[in-house]
Parts: structure tokens; C-alpha cells; sequence
């Protein structure tokens, strides 16, 4: 074999081999962009799936608090109604002493009881959340709070964000709902925030109390109520970012804007 034979024969095999690799890293491409895309549309299935179970979840929960308002209206409502009505009977007919002390106070537990009842009944049974815009849900949270003079409670920039959707708001007022009973059970604070503001197309919740907050390294971190927090925002989207230091503890929630 002559030297330009045996030349010919290594460029023809290089370029065979050079072409074997090149199918080989085509080969490997397309396969991680095919197992990119797959991964993506799992991706994608697994967030629209977890959308759909959280419309579920709040029509399910809707449906049964509206169950359960009526329960109480026209059942326990009712009983202590009629109970209301026979003592003021036996009251009228002098089979009771209207001036006893006891009687007085039995009296009042039972008209305080139905009112405290009458007011739990339309609270579960109103369509609030679907009705109402977020603004006007975490104003009336507010006015709750204010009123029990437990500490005091303000809200700002809540004129802005009239338009998110029933998950949304819900999840939103259940987290405020959340982190109040936090601070005031936990906290000791004077003072909660809440404030919404829009940057970036992200709608953002910030809460805020001035109370002696928690080591963020301890267990009390992973509590159940912070754990519901998160896991809530992480259902609808959104980001969920916490910080606790001895002068306050804060929660931010990020969520996309909705026009």
C-alpha cells in the first residue's frame, strides 16, 4: 500500500470517526433537551394539578363552612332560641325569680351565647371571600382585631389591589388570620402591620409585629402555623420568606399580579 493510499485511508477514518461523534453529541443533545422538556412539562402538570386540587380544596371548604353556618343557624340556633323564649315565659309567669342574680346571669349566657352563635353562623355562611375585594377582606380583619383591643392593628396601601381571584384572596386572609393569632398569642406585641405593594408584576403581603419574636434555628420555626403559612403560598405560586429577630417577627408573600 503507497503512502497516498494509506493517507487517504486515515482521512477517510477520521472523518468517519468525526462524524461518529458528532452524531453521538447530537445523540446526547437532543436527549437532555428532550429530558429537559419532559421534566418541564412535568413540571408544569404537577403545578396546574396542584392549582386544581387548591380550587378544589377551597370550593370543598367553602361548600362545608356554608354547611356547617346553616347547621348551626337552623339547628343550635334554633334550640337555643327556644330556650331563650321558654325562661323568658317561666320569667313572665313568676315561676322564676326575675330579680335572682343567677337567673340574671343565666339569662345573659344564653342571649350572649345566641348572639356569639348568630354572628359565627353568617360568617361561615356569607360568600365574604368571593364577594369582597383583598383590601376590604384584610380591613375587616383589621376592624376584628382593633375592636377586641388585644393591640393595635394597621393596615396601608390597601386601595390598590382590587382584582385577584377567589384562591388568592383566600389564602392571603388565611395567612393574615394565621400570623395575627401568632403575634398575639406568642408574641406579646403592641403593634401588627399590614401593607400591600405591587413590584416587578409580583403583588406582595407584608405583616409585621413588633412583639420579642423567636430563634429561627429552633423548633418553633417549624411550627404548624408557619408551616401552614408557607405551604399555603407555595399552593397559589407564591413566595414565602420569614424573618424573626427580638424586635419583631415579619412575613412576606409574593404572588403574581393579577390585572
Amino acid at each position: 500500500m503507497g503512502e497516498t493510499e494509506y493517507l487517504l485511508i486515515t482521512i477517510v477514518f477520521n472523518l468517519f470517526f468525526l462524524l461518529f461523534m458528532v452524531a453521538i453529541f447530537l445523540y446526547i443533545w437532543k436527549y437532555r433537551r428532550k429530558k429537559k422538556e419532559n421534566e418541564l412539562q412535568l413540571t408544569y402538570e404537577k403545578d396546574q394539578h396542584q392549582k386544581e386540587l387548591l380550587a378544589t380544596q377551597l370550593e370543598m371548604q367553602k361548600k362545608t363552612m356554608q354547611e356547617i353556618g346553616r347547621e348551626i343557624h337552623d339547628n343550635v340556633g334554633q334550640k337555643l332560641t327556644l330556650a331563650s323564649l321558654y325562661f323568658q315565659q317561666l320569667i313572665y309567669e313568676n315561676k322564676v325569680a326575675s330579680d335572682n342574680k343567677n337567673v340574671a346571669s343565666i339569662n345573659s349566657i344564653i342571649n350572649d351565647s345566641l348572639s356569639d352563635l348568630r354572628q359565627l353562623s353568617q360568617s361561615l355562611s356569607d360568600d365574604s371571600i368571593e364577594n369582597k375585594t383583598l383590601p376590604e377582606l384584610l380591613e375587616i380583619e383589621s376592624q376584628k382585631i382593633n375592636s377586641i383591643k388585644k393591640c393595635e392593628l394597621m393596615v396601608d396601601n390597601l386601595n390598590l389591589y382590587n382584582k385577584q381571584s377567589y384562591a388568592v384572596k383566600s389564602v392571603l386572609v388565611r395567612v393574615t388570620q394565621e400570623f395575627i393569632q401568632n403575634a398575639i398569642k406568642h408574641s406579646d406585641c403592641n403593634l401588627i402591620q399590614i401593607n400591600l405593594s405591587k413590584q416587578n408584576e409580583l403583588l406582595t403581603l407584608t405583616l409585621v409585629d413588633d412583639g420579642k419574636g423567636f430563634d429561627l434555628q429552633t423548633k418553633k420555626a417549624d411550627g404548624i402555623g408557619l408551616q401552614n403559612m408557607k405551604k399555603r403560598a407555595e399552593i397559589i405560586g407564591g413566595q414565602f420568606f420569614l424573618n424573626s429577630t427580638n424586635n419583631g417577627t415579619s412575613v412576606s408573600i409574593k404572588v403574581p399580579f393579577q390585572e
